[in-house]
């Protein structure tokens, strides 16, 4: 039996989550609406809503799909290894239950559901929505930690791990595929947000996809060599070598650092007669950087800032960026400044990819910002759609409140409306909450576990989610990193750069990331960082 579960999560366990549930030997009792669906070789798996049927003869099979229902033959070259026996069959495939879940996913969230997932209950299927320049769909799980890729401290394939240690068998970029679910998972990710700002796509680097990291270690590489020739003026040296950040937040922040320590220790050794050259901008619209975190590190990271020689520019928004220069504009002034640039980092924030605004167009919410979901991450009006990361309406709370307590909470909800973060740890949680959810879906279809329903009668089958905020960091170089953890617990400095260390090690995806991360580091340490372009 278990050769047999083996091989079908090679084969036809992609897109099916088998479920050990015998409820009786293998019969011919008629279902509605029951179709052949898959054959390999020999094999057919003939299924109904509640039933999955197998037998060695195609021919049998479908008459007795057509002989109980309409009939669809997909006919593939996967065949059943002889070693198997007819008894065996009948063990494994007599009447047992399955749900069919699609998750269009390829980021951290999905890994969080398919690892949590109970494998001994089978696949989930997986089809990626993003595609690279070539047109294949991306296979890595990579955690939103690319900011050490960008400046050599961590390579790129210590971070990243193949989707395919996961989930056995994606389905192909470049392929059209339809796939008929009864649970869909959307956990496509987000991509840049650009306002709309003249130039940022042409001329600007962004950091979510771990291509982009890699190009912006190369361009740096590149933008000391280009400074190296003799043949240049200062004023050309100096705008080749100006890095400017666009966004004053974690991503920014830690960005700037990361690049100040990599230039300064490491790249200055390589160029020493451009270090003087060297100028690094942040460019914050409002009054301060990390403004989601505690004052008290606010203001420590824009006194180091301050003294490591970052010009911090606050209340600067930008209005447009062309080949050579980047145009800001003073919020207070209004004044319109002009200034020549060697590379900019676009990191203000983020939204919907294209697939994910067309969905929203076909199910009315197309003049939102993100997609709608209700407690149970479900995206609204859909019982069998689920999004993660959808900064919708996740964070709402149920709970029983007598009639005066309703017309405060009212009176208090446009104050009090917040969405949840667009975090790897939000979606994180989330991802590991629909996995229990579906590895208890049977149990809590018996004995509903959730709250009254509001609407109808009864109860839901399972308790809402509930975001649990873990804490926060902000690395901002020379080994000191800000952290804030519940409680309003804060700490700033060297003792919270090793704390950092550990918790980045440990969100990795799995042993291999965590082993390359480590030994990355120590390679750091002992040798200094990787200061070639690839």
């Amino acid at each position: 039996m278990n050769k047999i579960l083996k091989y079908l999560k090679m084969t036809l366990g992609h897109g099916l989550i088998f479920k050990k549930s015998w409820v009786g030997e293998l019969t011919e009792r008629k279902p509605t609406n029951g179709y052949c669906s898959f054959v390999w070789g020999n094999l057919v798996t003939w299924r109904s809503k509640k039933q999955l049927m197998v037998s060695r003869n195609s021919a049998e099979a479908k008459s007795r799909a057509l002989a109980h229902g309409s009939c669809k033959v997909d006919v593939l070259t996967k065949a059943l290894p002889s070693r198997v026996s007819n008894r065996d069959l009948d063990r494994v495939f007599g009447h047992f239950e399955f749900t069919v879940i699609v998750a269009v996913t390829g980021a951290i969230a999905s890994y969080a559901e398919a690892n949590t997932y109970n494998g001994s209950q089978g696949h989930i299927a997986h089809a990626d929505a993003t595609a690279s320049d070539g047109g294949h769909a991306l296979s890595e799980v990579v955690p939103k930690k690319r900011k050490r890729v960008t400046c050599g401290k961590v390579e790129a394939r210590s971070i990243a791990e193949p989707i395919r240690n996961i989930i056995i068998k994606p389905f192909k970029g470049g392929e059209e595929n339809a796939v008929d679910y009864d649970y869909l998972i959307i956990a496509v990710g987000a991509q840049v947000n650009t306002f709309n700002t003249p130039g940022v796509m042409e001329n600007c680097h962004f950091l979510k996809e771990i291509e982009d990291a890699q190009k912006i270690r190369k361009n740096v590489i590149e933008s000391f060599e280009k400074a190296s020739l003799p043949s240049l003026s200062e004023k050309e040296r100096k705008k080749i070598l100006h890095f400017v950040i666009v966004g004053g937040g974690p991503t920014g922040v830690e960005f700037a650092a990361e690049l100040h320590d990599f230039v300064n220790e490491d790249v200055v050794k390589l160029y020493p007669k451009v270090k003087d050259l060297v100028k690094i901008t942040l460019l914050e619209a409002t009054d301060h950087i990390l403004n989601m975190f505690d004052k008290r590190i606010t203001n420590f990271a824009e006194n180091k800032f301050g003294r490591d020689g970052i010009d911090v520019k606050l209340g600067s928004m930008v209005t447009g960026i062309n080949e050579n220069e980047i145009s800001t504009k003073a919020r207070g002034n209004g004044k319109t400044t002009s200034t020549p640039y060697g590379m900019v980092l676009w990191s203000t924030g983020i939204g919907p990819r294209p697939l994910i605004k067309e969905f929203m167009k076909q199910i009315g919410q197309g003049n939102r910002r993100a997609l709608a979901t209700d407690e149970w991450l479900r995206v609204e009006g859909f019982d069998n759609i689920y999004a993660l990361e959808a900064n919708g309406d996740a964070a709402k709370e149920s709970m029983e409140l007598n009639i005066e307590e309703f017309k405060a909470a009212l009176s208090e909800v446009d104050s009090q409306m917040k969405n949840l973060p667009a975090t790897a740890q939000v979606a994180n949680q989330q991802g590991a909450y629909l996995a229990k959810c579906f590895n208890r879906m049977e149990e809590c279809e018996k004995n509903p576990e959730g709250p009254p329903r509001f609407r109808g009668t009864g109860f839901h089958r399972f308790h809402p989610f509930r975001y649990r905020h873990l804490g926060q960091f902000a690395p901002l170089g020379g080994e000191q990193t800000g952290a804030q953890l519940p409680g309003d617990w804060v700490s700033i400095g060297h003792s919270s750069q090793w704390l950092w260390y550990s918790v980045y090690a440990s969100k990795q995806v799995s042993w291999r990331p965590r082993a390359l991360v480590v030994s990355d580091w120590l390679r750091r340490f002992i040798f200094g960082r990787d200061t070639s372009g690839i």
